[in-house]
Order: C-alpha cells, then structure tokens, then sequence
C-alpha cells in the first residue's frame, strides 16, 4: 500500500501557487504597501532609507510601487514574473541594508517574503492566474 508518493499533479501545484501569491501578495499590499502609500508624507518627512542616493521621497515612491502596486499584481497572477522583479529588490534591501542581514531577527520577514517573490520568479504564477488566461 502505497501512502506517500513524490509524485505531485499539476493542478496541485497550480493552487498551491495562487494560495502562494495571494497570501504573500495580499500581505505585502495590505501590511507594508498600503501603509506606505497612506502614510506617504509622514515617512518621507521622517526620512525614509534612501539606500541609491535618489532622495528619500524617491526611495519611498519605489517602496510603494513596489509593495502596493507590484503585490496587486502578484494577486492577481498578471505580468508575474516582471512584477516579482522590483519586490525581490526592494526585500533585498530590506534583509541586507535596512536589517544588516539578520535574517533569523528583524530581518525574518524580508527574507520569506524574498524567498516567495524567488519562487513566484523561477516557477510562475501557475494555471490560475490572469497571466495563464491570457495565453502569457
């Protein structure tokens, strides 16, 4: 009798994937991006990171579009893998800059949402996704 196989159906991954991007897209729109885009004014006057040199309110419009703009975009599986590109940035400079790499402290977060937005970039957004409807 045979009770656990290696073996994985497509469908399995295919909604395993869409639990994947809504869950860490959503988390990312809502907890950090949203906050941010609301918030605006008073981070960029609090002096936001500016880890490029661009100016703080530049480094701020990246973070948003980024983790506000970019995560809806995950949601909904369109343009995914292009879309995942300035999220790995922005959590790169999150785990490596703003937390000096602690990944097993203040930078916990930043580096699982970073090994997310790796996964969603190497496999894709999976056959439920707007990107799949679409014939991408």
């Amino acid at each position: 009798m045979k009770l656990l196989s290696a073996k994985y159906k497509e469908p399995g991954v295919s909604l395993a994937l869409l639990l994947l991007r809504v869950a860490a897209g959503s988390a990312m729109a809502l907890n950090h991006g949203y906050k941010k885009l609301t918030g605006f004014t008073e981070m960029a006057a609090k002096g936001f990171a500016d880890p490029f040199h661009i100016g703080a309110k530049a480094s701020l419009g990246l973070a948003v579009f980024a983790e506000f703009f970019c995560a809806l975009l995950i949601v909904l599986g369109l343009l995914t893998r292009l879309a995942v590109i300035p999220l790995i940035i922005t959590m790169c400079i999150a785990l490596f800059i703003a937390h000096s790499g602690d990944f097993f402290g203040k930078g916990e977060l930043a580096g699982v949402f970073l090994a997310v937005f790796l996964v969603l970039l190497l496999v894709g957004p999976g056959k439920y996704s707007l990107d799949k409807a679409m014939g991408k």
